[in-house]
């Protein structure tokens, strides 16, 4: 994959980006979306990437 250096986060990008294909190309399409959010976050471990899953955010709407 190539990786444009001139932004901040290009080999993180790159990496997420690589677990994300790697999850595609291993299931497929079709299934419910916390099936590739698991999958995911497996990669993401074995790429040894520290991330945080499905935290609470407070959101307006219409005040």
């Amino acid at each position: 994959m190539m990786i444009n250096e001139q932004y901040k986060y290009s080999d993180l990008t790159s990496k997420i980006i690589g677990c994300a294909i790697t999850v595609h190309k291993a299931l497929g399409s079709g299934f419910q979306e916390v099936i590739y959010q698991r999958a995911l976050e497996i990669e993401m471990s074995l790429a040894g990437i520290s991330f945080h899953r499905e935290y609470e955010m407070h959101i307006y709407y219409r005040e």
